[in-house]
């Protein structure tokens, strides 16, 4: 009798040990992973990751997603669409990510398409604004969500705000366009587009190698673009072109009325500098959005918090906003199925910190396109300000293009 109350004690705490390892099992559960690929060395990757970061850090402090703690796991793409591809499949066979975020570069995204349509996990894509790489990806790729808009997107609201902006302020010519463009997919594709786009207006460009790409020497395309004489000068380029464009502009006393920059991201001391002023940009958010949108101030004051310093670029809350669009779908889905999620994220309509409201709908290729169109904005007085659209603008544009002996 004692050796039988022996045994049931021992199976009682055996059974309440594997009650308490299931408990602990349980309460450690699996987390759920975001993959994330970004250029960490360029801005727009660094403060796109740290923005994600700060996306599942919101998720973890209010209990994760489904009871589950909340993994964000990034590699850097180098700019490199082999290091990029790499980087796909690494995430999905050693990481075992439920879910693929970031991006940045369409010549790197090019060479990551064909991973992507191979594991097929729900997608939310931050760059890439080629339409080659929507050619790439094709139709009826269901799991593949892309934020940005596609050159061409970006063109028809380029074309949409200059009018408007020439209408508003007759002073304003936009009648004869330069584009200086980088050699890459990117800078060929904005040029083409801008001549399909504006093609009512006189439209000249020229190539040059970018010095994200071993270049930096701007003289020829610089001197054939004050050569046109055009109202409106624009260069399509990277983030380190940026001073030296200005710096070789000013060196030839090159002053064309509208001097517009088209990088991705922007230096982050740009603004701090005299060569700045007055330059027109294209972006998608700025932290002078704070003035005008409740949801970019909370944004922008969690990224201050954590790291001490300024978001300055639109990839910072591109990439917080491809974390949470995601989190809401699975949220409402009450699963990590793939096929309800992707449900969920065809309704959302999440507010994000960019202004717009998110949701999903075909573009000229791809079922799920996100954000159409771009802001213009302006450099004044070190501060990136919205001139359009109208209802987030936050100062009137300056013009003409100030004298260089004027700054």
């Amino acid at each position: 009798m004692r050796g039988r109350t022996i045994l049931v004690g021992l199976l009682i705490l055996l059974s309440g040990g594997l009650a308490f390892a299931t408990a602990t099992s349980e309460g450690e559960a699996e987390p759920i992973k975001f993959g994330g690929v970004w250029p960490l060395a360029d801005i727009t990757g660094n403060q796109g990751s740290k923005s994600a970061q700060i996306a599942v850090d919101e998720l973890n402090a209010g209990g994760g997603l489904l009871g589950r703690p909340v993994e964000l796991v990034i590699i850097d793409s180098e700019f490199s669409p082999e290091k990029g591809a790499t980087a796909i499949e690494r995430l999905a066979n050693v990481d075992n990510v439920d879910f693929f975020v970031g991006g940045m570069s369409s010549g790197v995204h090019l060479g990551q398409i064909p991973s992507l349509k191979k594991y097929q996990k729900i997608t939310m894509w931050t760059g890439a604004a080629s339409h080659l790489a929507e050619e790439a990806i094709g139709p009826d790729q269901d799991w593949y969500f892309h934020l940005h808009p596609w050159d061409y997107n970006q063109g028809a609201s380029y074309v949409t705000g200059w009018n408007a902006i020439a209408e508003k302020y007759s002073e304003i010519s936009i009648d004869r366009w330069f584009l200086a463009y980088e050699e890459g997919p990117f800078g060929s594709a904005s040029f083409t587009a801008t001549q399909v786009l504006f093609a009512d207006m006189d439209i000249d460009g020229a190539a040059f190698l970018s010095a994200a790409a071993g270049g930096g020497d701007y003289t020829a395309v610089l001197e054939q673009a004050k050569e046109y004489d055009p109202d409106v000068f624009i260069w399509a380029g990277w983030e380190p072109d940026a001073l030296p464009i200005m710096e070789q502009a000013k060196a030839m006393n090159f002053v064309p009325p509208l001097f517009i920059g088209a990088p991705p991201g922007w230096p982050a001391d740009f603004g701090e500098s005299a060569l700045a002023e007055n330059v027109t940009l294209y972006g998608m958010w700025a932290p002078a959005m704070n003035d005008v949108n409740d949801v970019s101030q909370k944004f922008y004051d969690a990224y201050v918090a954590k790291y001490d310093a300024e978001p300055a670029t639109y990839f910072a809350p591109l990439g917080y906003t491809a974390i949470m669009v995601i989190a809401e779908a699975v949220e409402r889905a009450g699963t990590l199925d793939t096929e309800a999620v992707i449900a969920e994220l065809n309704a959302s309509a999440y507010e994000s910190p960019l202004g717009e409201i998110i949701t999903f709908s075909p573009s000229n290729i791809i079922s799920n396109q996100g954000i159409r169109n771009q802001k213009i904005l302006q450099w004044q007085d070190g501060r990136q300000e919205v001139i359009w659209p109208f209802e987030f603008a936050t100062a009137e544009p300056i013009y003409p293009f100030p004298e260089w002996s004027d700054r």
